[in-house]
């Protein structure tokens, strides 16, 4: 049985819309998931994905973030 997530990690069909956590996020910026908090709540890094009471970011949103030297969302 796989765990929660092996679909999108293995290439699924969902691959380009992988979720990340603030753990995983943390571990693609290199800083601390703490420093993610800071990002997020002033608004420094892309929207976050809401489900329930989590929050998860897109890979993608994040990968075209960083290529686009880290912008702060117009909506700040």
């Amino acid at each position: 049985m796989r765990a929660r997530g092996d679909h999108e990690r293995q290439g699924g069909a969902a691959a380009g819309a992988e979720l990340l956590t603030v753990k995983e996020t943390a571990a693609l910026l290199s800083c601390s998931s703490r420093h993610v908090e800071r990002l997020a709540g002033s608004g420094r890094m892309p929207q976050a994905v809401r489900l329930g009471c989590l929050r998860r970011w897109r890979r993608s949103e994040l990968a075209d973030w960083l290529a686009d030297g880290c912008p702060a969302r117009a909506d700040a």
